[in-house]
């Protein structure tokens, strides 16, 4: 386990933004109370409350990959009317304390699903 600290630094704060993520016609999430994480020189990520998505249509994998800062990910794919995408979620169940705030939160991959900001 790594501590984010200057070297490496990662902040995650209320995104107090209108979030709403889709997969074709089906809603897979929608929120006001995401969290944007900010980890080093990566993009920027919204981590949205498990409680706001639909996890009827999401089935978990077998994948699992392991951060070093966050700990062990976690995958759910998506299946729509007419396909499944493919780990198209990741999630830290457990992670590390300096990561607690992403507990019960849940990311998408952009290129799977269509991840909107929308007015509030």
């Amino acid at each position: 386990m790594k501590v984010p600290g200057p070297d490496h630094p990662i902040s995650i704060t209320p995104a107090g933004k209108h979030i709403r993520v889709t997969a074709g016609d089906l809603v897979v999430a929608d929120t006001t109370r995401a969290v944007t994480l900010k980890e080093a020189t990566y993009p920027e990520v919204f981590y949205i409350p498990r409680s706001d998505a639909n996890m009827d249509i999401v089935t978990r994998t077998e994948r699992v990959t392991h951060c070093p800062y966050k700990g062990d990910a976690n995958y759910y794919s998506i299946k729509t009317a007419d396909k499944v995408l493919d780990n198209a979620i990741w999630t830290y169940e457990t992670p590390f304390p300096a990561m607690a705030d992403i507990k019960d939160y849940l990311a998408f991959y952009p290129d799977k699903v269509k991840i909107e900001i929308l007015p509030a």
